[in-house]
């Protein structure tokens, strides 16, 4: 039962690695690198319950946390990345604008 479970996780951890490389937009990928991460956690502890190791829960949650951190890092970059290009586009529209226009 262990190792058709361990093939289940491991089946959808390539399709995550598929949607990750194919997109089709930054979101898409950061939700796809996500479940990759949650699928290596799952895929830890149902190691660790097969090789009888319960110190490998540690190294499970571990890296649970470090990959939720690592996704909030991301998508906050993405995020203010998004608003610093807004800011640049607004300001390049507004110094090609007509003398009229911008009084």
């Amino acid at each position: 039962m262990l190792l058709v479970a361990a093939i289940a996780i491991l089946v959808t951890m390539a399709l995550a690695l598929a949607r990750a490389l194919l997109g089709p937009s930054v979101y898409d990928r950061v939700l796809a690198v996500n479940m990759f991460g949650t699928k290596t956690v799952l895929l830890i502890a149902v190691m660790a319950f097969a090789m009888g190791r319960t110190d490998f829960l540690d190294l499970a949650l571990a890296y649970a946390l470090i990959n939720f951190i690592g996704v909030l890092a991301v998508l906050w970059f993405v995020h203010e990345s998004r608003l610093r290009e807004q800011h640049r586009a607004a300001a390049t529209d507004h110094s090609q604008a007509p003398e009229s226009d911008r009084e």
